[in-house]
């Protein structure tokens, strides 16, 4: 499960007022029920060793569900954004140049975090960056839930996520009982994800770690422990220490595509293949298995994946945020961006024209969000609004022929 869900107020995941109106409507009826069912669940928590006193703090006001958890739940841009789109909206100047910042003002904590657990420093701060924008989800309005309530929902009302959501309430509690957190302070994502590098209640049992040594493993106060965490998270599920999470690569042409995702492959058996790396450097670790991919499709960026993009994947178990976690944790060691083209099928706007065209789209009306250049579910709506009254192709797309009828306007 992912540590989820990360950028979820940065991507505009707006409540559409009708679908907010109708689960609102039938909350009477779903509130009485909801309220027993947290009253009966106390008979598990108590199996599992949670005192009445814990249970009645963490529930203490909970009196329905929680209706933009289930709104969330169901938009998960792992698993519906175009490649491009997912990377478009995370590996920007913005997360570049403040994980520059970050990794000079933290470096002390990063020198002694890389020597403990053997994991670079710039994918700690990637996936902090994906995670929470370095923090700053963590203080937005609305962004974060009451995990006992948040929790509870799903358990109550999701039947996909009932047993995760039971599971991981039970954890939770238990981190209150061990007094790493108070009741109030328990707070995170729909899913229940939790502090700077989103932990879920069962993943921060198991890896949280007090690096700062105040005697608290306070992933949501403590950016140290919260990468920390992360680092430990990391080595335990197996990161090879000094090998990179993979490279992008060039296929010759009449390659055999249908070698992609397979296993048993190493680097040089590539190399033998005519896989070259992009930026034309030779490979290092020659010897060291990898797997091809082709994220985009076969007329896109190909990729040779290490061993540490799968361990990538233990934390958010999708390839996009492995990918989006790797390249980003490049470009803010400096190195450069993609080579090769996405199929877009139209030609994007870069990072300043993102902006510029959000604020276009605020100037006619089309648009109500911030101005932050991230193109979301909410600048979406708004760019295929603006088309259909346009005359253009609704395609939602963000792209130059966009901006220049934009400009027109």
């Amino acid at each position: 499960m992912g540590k989820a869900m990360q950028f979820m107020n940065t991507l505009k995941i707006g409540l559409a007022a009708a679908g907010v109106s109708a689960m609102l409507a039938g909350t009477a009826y779903a509130d009485a029920g909801f309220r027993k069912w947290i009253s009966d669940f106390y008979s598990v928590a108590a199996k599992n060793g949670i005192s009445r006193n814990t249970y009645n703090s963490v529930f203490e006001g909970v009196r329905q569900i929680d209706p933009l958890v289930l709104e969330r739940a169901n938009y998960q841009p792992e698993f519906t954004s175009k490649v491009w789109d997912y990377l478009d909206a995370r590996v920007t100047k913005f997360t570049i140049a403040e994980g520059q910042r970050l990794r000079r003002k933290y470096k002390r904590w990063f020198d002694v975090i890389e020597k403990r657990f053997g994991v670079d420093r710039d994918i700690l701060l990637a996936i902090w960056s994906i995670e929470t924008i370095y923090g700053d989800y963590l203080t937005r309005p609305n962004s974060t839930h009451h995990i006992g309530q948040a929790l509870a929902t799903l358990a109550y009302k999701d039947r996909r996520r009932s047993k995760y959501a039971r599971t991981q309430l039970v954890s939770a509690l238990k981190i209150v009982q061990n007094g790493d957190i108070s009741a109030k302070g328990l707070r995170g994502s729909w899913a229940g994800a939790m502090g700077h590098t989103q932990f879920i209640p069962t993943s921060y049992q198991a890896w949280a770690v007090d690096i700062d040594g105040d005697g608290r493993r306070d992933v949501w106060n403590s950016p140290p422990d919260a990468l920390a965490s992360a680092a430990n998270l990391l080595r335990k599920n197996g990161w090879v220490n000094g090998q990179t999470w993979g490279y992008e690569v060039v296929v010759p042409k009449g390659f055999n595509t249908k070698l992609a995702g397979r296993d048993g492959y190493k680097i040089r058996d590539f190399e033998k293949m005519g896989v070259k790396r992009a930026n034309g450097r030779p490979f290092r670790n020659r010897g060291s298995k990898a797997v091809l991919k082709f994220p985009g499709g076969t007329n896109g960026p190909a990729f040779l994946m290490m061993r540490n993009f799968y361990v990538l994947k233990r934390y958010n178990n999708a390839d996009k945020y492995a990918l989006a976690v790797g390249h980003l944790a490049d470009r803010i060691a400096g190195y450069g961006p993609i080579i090769q083209q996405w199929p877009r099928g139209y030609v994007p706007l870069n990072d300043d024209e993102r902006f510029e065209a959000q604020k276009h789209l605020k100037r006619l009306g089309f648009y109500d969000g911030e101005i932050d250049g991230n193109i979301g579910s909410g600048s979406r709506a708004a760019i295929r609004e603006f088309q259909e009254r346009a005359g253009m192709k609704a395609d939602g797309n963000p792209s130059r022929k966009l901006l220049k009828r934009l400009r027109k306007s």
